[in-house]
C-alpha cells in the first residue's frame, strides 16, 4: 500500500517483516485487522494465509540472517555461523522438516556441526 501518510509508512515495514500486507480501509476483509488512528480506521492489516505452503521459509530466514549479519554464509567465520544458527533458533528455523540439512548445506558444514552449534545457542 503506498502512501504518504507517516503512521502507516512506520507500519509498513513490521508489517512485513511479520508476513502480512497493509490494505486501505475500503479493501478490509473479514479477518484483517482495523488500524484504528484517533478514533478512524486508516488501514487495516491482512495476516498472511496459514495454509501457505512453507518451502520458501527457510531459504527466507537464512537470507535475512544473512543480511542481518552482513555476510553471506559462504564468508562467515566459525563465530559468524554459531551466531546465524542461533538466530535461525530463535525465528523457529528448526521447527520446519530438513532444516538442519539445509541449513548445513548453506554454511558448508556437516549437519553434526549444526548439532553442536544449536547445543551451544540453547546452553548459551
Amino acid at each position: 500500500m503506498a502512501t504518504s501518510d507517516p503512521l502507516l509508512d512506520a507500519l509498513q515495514p513490521v508489517v512485513e517483516a511479520l508476513g502480512g500486507t497493509l490494505v486501505p480501509p475500503a479493501e478490509a476483509e473479514g479477518e484483517d485487522v482495523n488500524v484504528v488512528w484517533d478514533g478512524a480506521v486508516v488501514a487495516a492489516v491482512r495476516r498472511p494465509d496459514p495454509h501457505l505452503d512453507l518451502h520458501d521459509a527457510l531459504p527466507t530466514l537464512i537470507a535475512e540472517v544473512e543480511h542481518d549479519m552482513g555476510h553471506p554464509c559462504a564468508e562467515m567465520d566459525r563465530s559468524q555461523k554459531q551466531e546465524a544458527v542461533a538466530l535461525l533458533n530463535e525465528r523457529g528455523a528448526f521447527t520446519l522438516r530438513k532444516s538442519v540439512e539445509d541449513v548445513a548445506e548453506a554454511l558448508g558444514v556437516s549437519r553434526f556441526t549444526v548439532y553442536n552449534y544449536l547445543e551451544r545457542a540453547e546452553a548459551g
